[in-house]
């Protein structure tokens, strides 16, 4: 099953989606890498933090879910 999530977040790199895994957690935003194993989204729609920090190291990406536990993505750059 990996595969075909795989080949679904291939087609929408750079989309803004929304994943839900089956944690029942939901995951909204652009889709910007993508491994066999995870795909990489950064968060849409939220401030950005500030302060002192470490900053952009490790969100080159944004953060990664994993394949496997995807159940579901929608396409919302259409009706965001």
């Amino acid at each position: 099953m990996s595969q075909r999530w795989y080949d679904v977040c291939c087609r929408y790199h750079g989309q803004i989606v929304r994943i839900h895994d089956r944690f029942g957690n939901v995951h909204i935003g652009r889709i910007t890498h993508v491994t066999p194993n995870r795909v990489y989204i950064v968060p849409v729609g939220q401030k950005k933090l500030g302060g002192f920090g470490y900053g952009y190291i490790g969100w080159r990406f944004g953060y990664g879910i994993a394949l496997a536990a995807i159940i579901g993505i929608t396409l919302i750059g259409l009706f965001w």
